[in-house]
């Protein structure tokens, strides 16, 4: 069960509470520190899957396990932001969105399960993934850095949000499709 990528994804779950708590610490470098630790995490998500193909260690565990974790970073990291951070106002909406369409595919895929149905992760969602560990990134830096970083930050987030709602309407459209389909003989709805 604990191999190396299952190992990584635990790290990336092992890292939130440092990530937190660097908000409540002196400013300045525990905001460096805590962008660190993140930046760190969201590393480890590309090596555990490279790792699980490269040689052969995919494993139930590991599949049940790898988005929690990363949904797990991304929504500490998020709520965060919007209480101690630069997520405020009107950027909190694309906090929003973002959470919102995490909950959204956890639970298209998990009602996809129950009907063997697999839905796999799009070459966009990828790039989701990608611009929204930078934005956030960035933006755990907030004021310990130049202002510049902050709002490329904001503007980064915005455009995940974005491609959140591109990515979310995809899956949602193809779990939509299987929705429609008439429940079989005997289900209890």
């Amino acid at each position: 069960m604990l191999n190396l990528p299952n190992i990584l994804t635990l790290s990336r779950i092992a890292a939130i509470p440092v990530v937190v708590a660097c908000f409540w610490l002196d400013r300045g470098w525990a905001q460096w520190f805590s962008m660190i630790v993140f930046v760190a995490a969201c590393v480890t998500d590309w090596f555990d899957g490279y790792f699980a193909r490269r040689y052969h260690q995919i494993s139930r565990f590991g599949r049940f396990l790898d988005p929690i974790a990363d949904k797990l970073l991304v929504a500490a990291a998020l709520l965060m932001l919007v209480d101690r951070g630069p997520l405020h106002g009107v950027h909190v909406l694309a906090a929003l969105i973002i959470l919102a369409r995490e909950i959204l595919v956890s639970g298209l895929r998990e009602f996809l399960a129950e009907l063997r149905v697999g839905l796999p992760v799009s070459q966009l969602a990828k790039w989701k993934t990608g611009v929204q560990m930078v934005a956030i990134a960035l933006l755990l830096v907030g004021d310990a850095a130049d202002h510049i970083l902050t709002v490329v930050g904001l503007w980064m987030i915005w455009a995940a949000a974005l491609l959140t709602l591109i990515t979310g309407y995809d899956y949602l459209r193809t779990g939509l499709r299987h929705m429609a389909e008439d429940a079989p003989p005997g289900s209890a709805e």
